[in-house]
């Protein structure tokens, strides 16, 4: 079942939307655009068409305006901006307005994702972020005791209440089948954040406590098949960088 129709009145029989089908599922018969079996349902074909006469009524299309091209930001200054991006673990007793959650969340959704799956979920902790905390606190208390007797640099390891979330107010999880979505959609979530005025760090030690506890993972009631990818603690930062700082030379090859 194409999840695409063709107003044949409106089309006017250009062929690009049939020229920008990653999957070759439009053709053009009689003098208009005709949908075929195959569609990944990506939306190339309604975003390009001029008279606007395709259309995906299965699918959500608020927002769907104009677009608004990424050459519109100032490039150099966009560049600068996400060099000046830094993981914040130190943040403000000031919620997230959940008019700014609606943004990053829909950040997430709009990633790119491989044959346009779709296939990325997101968790927001709320109610429940205070009793999976100390749930991951317990689990990697008892991980440190253990390792210190490995590993000098375990011995001075402090695990406070707040080790895995740091006292912010928003904790989302993404997750997915494949990683590399995932990520992608974290990516595009944190950028919006840090746009908003918040700041984010991703909590690998949270993600990895759910992988080897069932009870912690059963918590996040995660779709079927799905493994947490990233953690990302978001608030207002409590704390404020003056410059930017130094990387190591590009890895680079040109063959």
């Amino acid at each position: 079942m194409n999840e695409i129709s063709i107003d044949s009145l409106s089309c006017i029989g250009c062929g690009k939307c049939v020229k920008d089908c990653v999957a070759f599922a439009l053709r053009i018969e009689n003098g208009k655009a005709k949908a075929e079996n195959g569609c990944i349902e990506c939306g190339h074909c309604y975003a390009i068409c001029p008279v606007g006469a395709i259309d995906m009524p299965g699918y959500d299309k608020t927002g769907c305006s104009e677009i608004t091209p990424m050459s519109n930001i100032d490039g150099d200054v966009f560049l600068r901006a996400i060099k000046s991006r830094r993981s914040v673990r130190q943040f403000k007793n000031i919620p997230v307005e959940q008019e700014k959650i609606d943004k990053i969340l829909e950040a997430g959704r709009y990633a790119p994702t491989g044959a346009n799956s779709q296939n990325v979920a997101f968790t927001v902790l709320s109610k429940k972020q205070e009793e999976i905390e100390r749930e991951c606190v317990k689990l990697f208390r008892t991980g440190v005791k253990i390792g210190r007797k490995f590993s000098n640099r375990l011995q001075n390891a402090d695990i406070s209440d707040t080790f895995f979330f740091k006292g912010a107010p928003l904790v989302i999880v993404v997750s997915g089948h494949d990683k590399v979505n995932a990520s992608l959609a974290s990516a595009y979530m944190e950028l919006t954040a840090n746009s908003l005025g918040l700041g984010v760090i991703y909590s690998g030690f949270f993600c990895g406590c759910a992988v080897i506890n069932p009870k912690i993972k059963a918590q996040l009631c995660l779709p079927k098949g799905h493994k947490p990818v990233t953690c990302m603690i978001i608030g207002y930062p409590d704390v404020e960088y003056k410059r930017i700082p130094p990387r190591r030379p590009l890895k680079l090859k040109v063959l």
